[in-house]
């Protein structure tokens, strides 16, 4: 008795230690500055930073509403919440490996043994065989020790990629906000278009009145009654031309909150959503919370452990194992003492030959880390290049706002004086129109800036990860995180 305990003592021993590299993060060059804007700090990847309801920032309501709907409802989301479970459940089950196994049987059974002939003292023939009965009850327990940490390294594994699917699911939802964000304020800038061309139709309608009337007097010629009427009816193409965008959008906004496009309807109104004021100095520290680049370097994580299962696979397994129980070929007195069995002792096992399997598996782990390695790297660099696009195409368009803005008080002005001077008979008809045109291009082209200003902020918001609020996750964040993941 004494051996085995020996044996069971040092396999705990070992225990402690296990095969593989230990994870460290990859090195990667970072800037120390961005080049499009001043005061960034150089921060390490930490997801669970509270992100907030960053689309607040653009004061709407209904936006609100709309995102709060998209978080219940969506059906991409949907899945990969269901993935996310999955891979908590894998985990929870690699956990579970690690703890010795009980399990318990009963069975019946008849059956014979031999099977020869045999002569009897009448000279007749008879069979040797008996045919008995068997019944069993037992207990059974085994507990494979994890010596050499290959039960460990599963378990680091299939954490790993239950965090990484959490963040993946993180990734997803900051994505479709976004998606639904764009296509909202979208939605508005088109309806302050539609207005727009509305009442430039209205004015056109009030100009080609004055324009036959006009010429009926006999005070301008048809040619100017054609151009007015021309200008009205391209104008009314142009505004009809806005339906079909705008229904466009609200169906993939219906898709997005998880409806038919024949459930939803957002009705136009006046006014547009707050372009939301973006720091001077934005700190890289924002560049924590981004879902994508944690759950690249979860991976990463995942793909080391398994070298260190793979190279468990050398090594043998050891196993403790218990059974006992009763065993009789009577029903009668099969549960008592004289029919009571147990067995207790370790197995070791090995495999001694594999044609290569197990070299060819731990090749195969380390080229699976070289290219996670390799993917969270990709995803680091291209969310600061995100970053950086969006901040010079802000400032950019800020910029092109400014002077578009100069533009339009100038096409305004200059419509102003050319009415006026139609009205007195100084400047023909012709060019009437060809201001009247410059001013709506102008007003449109202010618009579409705008809206194009408005599609920027969302994308530097998701770049950022969910908002520029640095205020870490309160721990009743972090527990609601653990189990829907935002």
């Amino acid at each position: 008795m004494q051996r085995p305990l020996t044996l069971i003592a040092l396999a705990l021993l070992l225990s402690g230690c296990a095969l593989g590299p230990d994870y460290q993060r990859p090195q990667q060059s970072i800037p120390v500055q961005f080049r499009q804007s001043e005061g960034w700090t150089l921060a390490n990847p930490s997801e669970n930073l509270e992100r907030g309801r960053w689309w607040s920032l653009y004061g709407d309501a209904q936006l609100d509403a709309l995102v709060e709907r998209l978080n219940l409802s969506n059906q991409n989301l949907a899945a990969a919440e269901a993935q996310y479970r999955q891979a908590r459940a894998l985990a929870r089950g690699a956990r579970a490996a690690l703890y010795p196994n009980l399990s318990t049987s009963v069975g019946v059974s008849r059956g014979a043994q031999g099977g020869g002939q045999s002569a009897t003292s009448l000279g007749s023939v008879g069979t040797g065989s008996a045919v008995s009965n068997s019944y069993q009850l037992g207990l059974n327990a085994a507990w494979e020790l994890d010596i050499w940490g290959k039960l460990r390294r599963s378990l680091e594994a299939s954490e790993a990629t239950y965090q990484a699917s959490a963040a993946e699911l993180a990734a997803l939802r900051l994505s479709q906000q976004a998606e639904l964000v764009q296509n909202y304020l979208q939605l508005r800038v088109l309806d302050d278009q539609q207005r727009l061309l509305d009442a430039t139709v209205a004015a056109y309608a009030r100009s080609l009145k004055l324009t036959e009337n006009q010429y009926r007097a006999g005070i301008v010629a048809k040619s100017d009654v054609s151009q007015a009427l021309t200008q009205l009816r391209s104008t009314q193409a142009q505004a009809i031309d806005l339906h079909w965008q705008r229904d466009q959008l609200e169906h993939a906004i219906a898709v997005l909150v998880g409806v038919p496009p024949s459930e939803l309807r957002i009705a136009a109104r006046p006014g547009l959503p707050t372009l939301p004021q973006i720091p001077l100095a934005l700190p890289s520290q924002l560049l924590e919370r981004r879902p994508d680049v944690a759950a690249a370097e979860r991976r990463v994580i995942a793909a080391n452990a398994e070298i260190g299962v793979a190279q468990a696979a050398w090594y043998p397994d050891l196993t403790l194992s218990a059974s006992g129980g009763y065993r009789s070929s009577s029903f009668a007195n099969w549960i008592s003492l004289p029919n009571r069995f147990w067995s207790l002792g370790p197995e070791l096992a090995l495999s001694l030959f594999d044609a290569g399997a197990r070299r060819a598996e731990l090749e195969r782990s380390e080229a699976a880390y070289d290219q996670t390695v390799a993917e969270y790297r990709q995803a680091v660099l291209a969310s600061f290049r995100e970053v950086e696009d969006n901040l010079v195409q802000l400032r950019v368009l800020e910029q092109e706002a400014g002077i578009q803005q100069q533009a339009l008080d100038a096409a305004r002005e200059s419509l102003r004086l050319i009415e006026n001077q139609y009205k007195a008979g100084t400047v023909d008809f012709n060019s009437v129109v060809n201001v009247q045109t410059t001013a709506l291009d102008s007003e449109r082209s202010s618009l579409t800036l705008l809206g194009n200003r408005l599609n920027a902020s969302v994308q530097l918001i998701a770049a950022l990860g969910g908002g520029w609020q640095l205020q870490p996750a309160s721990k009743e964040d972090d527990a609601r995180a653990s189990v829907d993941p935002q």
